[in-house]
């Protein structure tokens, strides 16, 4: 029988010798159970033939093929987050011309926790990266500057959305993140990923605290809100998955207008200072069920608002939402069906 100790690692090629390449290598090398990182890929003539972290820097990334000899098991992690679409179509071409078979990749500068580069966040690349668009740069830690020290709540923390705002948060120095859903492997997963980001110091003085409740269930929303005192919440919970929930219209309305109804009234009645609805443009003359029941949200934030400003009538109260369109990566979005056409190479 092999233990985990003695199973063959993969060896690993960076692709990128610049900041975000040499912090993985770092990490590798420093915790040994991830591989052996063999060299890095470099366009950078300057860089070509030098070492860094004592691994060779091989170059350029288009000879890949005659500087390489690819084993069933090497892998190549492409570590250049400003990396643009068309660059990252022709790297992909090349290594998998080359014969990697397993590709990875660091996500966008928008998405980079804490400015830092950490491997847990590296992923197998998708089509979906391959249709992408030049990222937007924004300073998220002055963003979140006004929940540092509080405590925050977020619902539908294992879904796709909610688990993003989960890691950005995790860095925004904030009190306590509360990890708020009804399915418990998707809880288990975010709450896992964020511990492991905590153990390479990002949002190391956060508690987080995985929570697997019902929206639906009025009596408990009510007392774990009254419990967890929260400063602000983000509500990102909701079945959207649309010709799913056409299928399903009680459902719909059960979760995600009954559901938010709960979850604003305990925070109306607990003082909960800021509530973030993550809303849709479905919202807008709404032709499913699903889009009826995100118009018949914003208007209960709205509502709640007024309810706020008469209640405390005090400007530190905030209640809001904000509308996605279709989310890359989003579970449920048309973006994998896309996906799927492209990748048989249809229209």
């Amino acid at each position: 029988m092999t233990s985990p100790t003695n199973k063959v690692q993969p060896t690993v090629y960076i692709i990128g010798a610049g900041l975000a390449g040499t912090m993985i290598a770092h990490e590798i090398k420093r915790k040994g159970v991830f591989g052996r990182v063999a060299a890095f890929l470099d366009d950078d003539p300057q860089k070509i033939g030098t070492k860094i972290e004592d691994i060779p820097v091989l170059g350029p990334i288009q000879d890949v093929a005659s500087l390489i000899r690819v084993e069933a098991r090497d892998e190549v992690l492409i570590a250049i987050p400003s990396i643009k679409a068309e660059r990252l179509r022709e790297i992909y071409a090349i290594v998998k011309e080359a014969g990697f078979t397993t590709i990875k990749l660091l996500p966008g500068i928008s998405q980079i926790v804490d400015d830092s580069a950490h491997l847990v966040q590296a992923r197998e690349i998708n089509p979906q990266d391959l249709l992408g668009r030049t990222p937007i740069k924004i300073s998220l830690k002055s963003s979140l500057a006004y929940l540092r020290g509080k405590r925050v709540l977020i619902t539908g923390a294992g879904g796709s959305i909610g688990s993003e705002l989960a890691r950005q948060l995790l860095s925004g120095g904030a009190e306590r993140l509360y990890l708020f859903g009804h399915g418990e492997n998707s809880i288990y997963q975010i709450d896992k990923e964020l511990r492991l980001l905590q153990e390479e110091g990002v949002g190391d003085k956060a508690t987080i605290v995985p929570i697997v409740g019902e929206l639906k269930d009025r009596d408990y929303m009510r007392y774990i809100i009254g419990k967890l005192r929260c400063d602000a919440v983000f509500h990102t919970a909701a079945y959207k998955h649309v010709p799913l929930m056409e299928a399903n219209p009680v459902a719909v309305i059960e979760n995600n207008v009954f559901g938010t109804k709960n979850l604003l009234d305990a925070c109306i009645e607990n003082g909960v200072k800021r509530f973030v609805l993550i809303s849709t443009d479905k919202a807008v003359n709404p032709v499913s069920i699903y889009g009826v029941s995100k118009m018949l949200n914003e208007k209960m934030v709205l509502d709640a608002a007024a309810r706020v400003s008469e209640k405390y009538g005090s400007p530190d109260y905030a209640y809001m939402f904000v509308r996605f369109g279709n989310v890359l990566g989003s579970r449920g979005s048309i973006f994998p069906l896309f996906v799927e056409q492209v990748k048989k190479g249809a229209p």
